[in-house]
């Protein structure tokens, strides 16, 4: 899919990837961005600061914005309903809302739940309010921010490992389920970025293959889409650390042990 012309709805979308494929969607030529965020403020002033770039952009584009808790299906809702009433449609849906704390299984169930809901449950929500429509006129974009510790593993984080390892399932059964109705669906796997999240976690693990722009990111989104590739790698490593993990899982088990070890996060 070429975003020229579309309108694409973006969740996470007031700083760090969100911001940026906003940014990068806005210069594609999209007719309308719409963003949302849980935290408002924040959110406000971003979406003035892209509708001044909006405006004197060769092709136009429309931005509109509204807060949004992704972990309550009615802002979703919500915030489709805002697309279709203002654009008439949803184009291309961008579930990007995030977290990244540390929690293993003695993690509190609210902290589980927190991260089933925000990294889960938004993108099932999300597929619920425009998959229909999509389906419907045989075309739509569907892109799930993950994570590559959903293909591989999170050494700080349980929590966070396992939520974005189901993140990609869902994408998967998303692509299986509707991509013969017409629907792309790709999911976004990058390593350490230099966002919000990040602060103060560039030092542990997945920081080893380099960290990259949100800008980077954003640009490895749009390439893509164009080509309508499903898992969407800012890090190319990661596919050989996925093929390595296949080969030989209990190897793989042992290297990650290994660095878990080195990082002091997991016991000799």
């Amino acid at each position: 899919m070429n975003p020229s012309g579309k309108v694409v709805l973006i969740t996470g979308a007031a700083s760090g990837i969100g911001a940026a494929m906003a940014r990068r969607f806005v210069h594609e030529g999209a007719r309308a961005v719409v963003l949302g965020d849980v935290n408002a403020a924040q959110l406000s002033v971003f979406g003035a600061e892209l509708m001044a770039v909006a405006a004197v952009q060769a092709q136009p584009c429309e931005v509109a914005w509204l807060g949004c808790d992704v972990t309550r299906e009615a802002d979703i809702q919500a915030l489709v309903n805002l697309a279709v009433e203002r654009f008439g449609r949803v184009d291309v849906f961008c579930s990007n809302a995030g977290l990244v704390r540390d929690g293993d299984e003695t993690a509190p169930d609210d902290e589980w739940l927190l991260n089933w809901n925000l990294h889960v449950m938004a993108s099932v929500w999300g597929a619920r309010a425009v998959i229909p429509a999509m389906r419907a006129r045989g075309s739509g974009y569907f892109i799930i921010t993950a994570s590559a510790a959903g293909l591989l593993s999170s050494v700080p984080s349980t929590t966070y490992a396992v939520t974005k390892h189901a993140a990609i399932a869902f994408a998967e059964k998303l692509a299986i389920d509707h991509g013969g109705a017409g629907i792309q669906v790709s999911v976004l796997c990058p390593q350490a970025v230099d966002t919000p999240l990040m602060a103060g976690r560039l030092g542990k693990g997945a920081a080893l293959d380099g960290v990259a722009s949100p800008d980077e990111v954003a640009d490895h989104v749009i390439q893509g889409m164009q080509s309508g590739q499903f898992l969407i790698l800012p890090h190319p490593q990661v596919l050989d650390y996925l093929r390595n993990k296949a080969n030989d899982y209990d190897r793989w088990l042992g290297g990650m042990r290994k660095m878990a070890q080195r990082l002091r996060l997991a016991p000799n």
